[in-house]
């Protein structure tokens, strides 16, 4: 069954932007029409709001840097829309701004979700199509060392720690998320593997990014980013608690 467009009026599309006035207009260009697009302007000292807004996003500013400082102030500026007595929405897609996901792919990510079929819908770009120097050498191999990791920690399976999801609004509120930076995406696939939910990942492509990578394209980055991920596996493993086989997700 596909996703229409009056299905998607119930997904919220939350977008994380730096300095990004070159790429986030073909991402919100290849969009397909859902309920609301909040991009969040993450200290961004080129136009990227002024393009955010001229293509009629909801657009937030974030001075406090990080991809899950982003995300989180987009998470607040929803909840400031339903206050304001707007409509709960169904999902909420994260995609990054610099357009190396597909946009176009979202409903094949939020499709499984509208279906009752799944909880959380993971973008792996390990099981698509990548384009070459889509993933630099210590990208690749770091993601498939975190996977690793969890694995053994925690007895879920997963291929990638990709940018590009879809959850469940109410579920992802319960997972109380927290982390400011680099350990966002893994804090989430942590906390929806203990809260047993229905996941599952499905292959996206994935090109080289417009304009230079703030995280692996520097030393400095890729050395953070991996220290803070294996810091947030490791923090929730201390602490983990067994997932029942039956629960495993799905690869």
């Amino acid at each position: 069954m596909v996703a229409n467009a009056m299905r998607l009026d119930n997904v919220v599309v939350i977008i994380p932007a730096y300095n990004e006035e070159q790429a986030l207009p073909l991402v919100l260009r290849d969009l397909p029409p859902v309920g609301c697009v909040i991009v969040v302007n993450n200290g961004s000292t080129d136009r990227t709001r002024e393009v955010a807004e001229r293509a009629g996003a909801v657009v937030v500013t974030e001075s406090r840097r990080g991809y899950g400082s982003a995300c989180l102030a987009g998470l607040a500026t929803l909840e400031r829309q339903l206050d304001a007595g707007e409509a709960e929405p169904c999902v909420v897609v994260f995609i990054d701004a610099d357009y190396s996901d597909y946009p176009e792919q979202l409903t094949e990510l939020v499709r499984p979700i509208l279906d009752d079929q799944a909880d959380f819908v993971l973008g792996s770009r390990l099981l698509g199509e990548r384009e070459p120097g889509a993933m630099p050498p210590q990208s690749f191999h770091g993601n498939r060392l975190a996977c690793w990791l969890m694995k053994r920690l925690f007895g879920v399976s997963y291929t990638d720690l990709g940018p590009f999801r879809a959850i469940r609004y109410s579920h992802l509120r319960q997972l109380e998320m927290a982390d400011t930076n680099f350990g966002w995406t893994v804090e989430m696939q942590i906390k929806a593997a203990k809260k047993q939910l229905r996941t599952l990942e499905l292959p996206v492509r994935y090109r080289r990014r417009i304009g230079s990578s703030k995280i692996s394209g520097t030393l400095w980055g890729s050395v953070a980013a991996g220290s803070k991920i294996l810091y947030t596996i490791a923090r929730y493993g201390a602490w983990r608690q067994p997932i029942r086989p039956t629960d495993r997700i799905a690869p």
